[in-house]
């Protein structure tokens, strides 16, 4: 396997919980502290992305993928004018029956998953992620365009299999998250993760995960 794979398999990353929801219009949610990965796309509409700890909220528009690794507190807004809702709350009141979405435009529809960590020594990959990972350049939106509309499909039209599915497209759009984030090597950022995308680097890196006893 590549370095990239053989990280991931250590860590043992699974699905903690994947789907789809929609954020409505003149709303906003408050996400508590979390552990692990969280990694959605935005499908429809437009929200406002602001975590804890970072001075600027982030416009996400249709297309865009977000990653969060930073297990701090954020809230996801359509409205940033709004007292935010907490999140746990507004999920129990969507099973329970309550519908908030209006009759306007203004909302937002989003997919991914919540990724938990099970090998050890997590910090290898959330200590070299900064805060917000935003994919939001028209060809990285056009690489994960597939999987965020399968997964939209498969929400929207549930058949056999289809919660397996889901968990295995969110894991595909995390990967791929992944991929486009080190590859944008412009900004000059260092460490293990974007060594993996310079192809000097890389092929050395490549070699001591194939040979570790080798000198």
């Amino acid at each position: 396997m590549d370095p990239l794979s053989d990280v991931l398999a250590l860590l043992k990353p699974h699905s903690h919980r994947s789907g789809g929801y929609e954020v409505p219009s003149s709303f906003s949610l408050r996400y508590p502290k979390y552990e692990g990965i969280k990694c959605y796309a935005i499908v429809s509409g437009q929200a406002w992305l602001s975590v804890d700890g970072v001075p600027d909220a982030v416009l996400l528009t249709a297309g865009d993928c977000f990653l969060l690794a930073s297990g701090r507190s954020f809230c996801l807004a359509t409205d940033l004018s709004v007292a935010p809702v907490d999140f746990w709350t507004f999920l129990a009141e969507l099973r329970n029956g309550r519908t908030f979405a209006s009759n306007d435009s203004g909302g937002c529809y989003l997919v991914g998953g919540h990724f938990v960590l099970g090998g050890s020594h997590a910090d290898i990959l959330l200590g070299s992620l900064p805060p917000i990972v935003h994919v939001r350049n028209e060809s990285d939106k056009a690489a994960m365009r597939w999987s965020i509309e399968r997964m939209k499909e498969e929400l929207r039209d549930p058949r056999p299999g289809g919660s397996l599915v889901a968990q295995e497209l969110a894991y595909m759009m995390l990967v791929q998250a992944l991929r486009l984030h080190l590859a944008d090597v412009a900004r000059g950022d260092v460490g293990w993760l974007f060594a993996l995308a310079d192809k000097q680097m890389s092929a050395a890196i490549t070699c001591m995960h194939d040979d570790p006893a080798h000198r």
